[in-house]
């Protein structure tokens, strides 16, 4: 028996704490992309709460990140990704052939008020309206 839709992409964000950037980028894909690509986040020293900042300013923008928490980064979840974007976790992120790979230099929300996170959140939007159109095929 053959299903009438192919796998859906899946895409892993990676960061140091996972609890700012790779989060606000995974809640954006997540709402943007309606449930079409399949989305992961993990950090290589993962924090033990989300950043109050992000989550607010991503409350600006109407998605709810409150009940995220920090998750490890798994050689697994690398494996089961078809697109791994990483966000200054350096060498600490493993490598497997085969798959993409792309590096978002954005600053680190740690410590910082949501006045400073919210042009991160903007720019992290933007990428992932252009991740969205590389992975999606046109909807037209």
């Amino acid at each position: 028996m053959t299903t009438e839709t192919a796998k859906k992409p899946s895409v892993l964000f990676v960061c140091v704490h996972n609890a700012g950037r790779s989060q606000m980028a995974a809640a954006f894909l997540t709402s943007l992309s309606k449930g079409a690509i399949e989305v992961r986040s993990a950090g290589s020293q993962p924090a033990d709460t989300i950043n109050p900042s992000a989550v607010e300013a991503m409350a600006e923008v109407g998605i709810d990140m409150s009940a995220e928490v920090p998750k490890v980064l798994t050689t697994e979840a690398v494996k089961e990704s078809d697109v791994v974007i990483t966000m200054g976790c350096g060498d600490e992120c493993p490598y497997f052939p085969g798959k993409r790979y792309e590096d978002w230099v954005l600053e680190d929300p740690a410590g910082k008020g949501v006045e400073s996170v919210r042009p991160i959140r903007d720019e992290i939007k933007g990428r992932i309206e252009d991740l969205i159109a590389s992975l999606t095929p046109a909807a037209k």
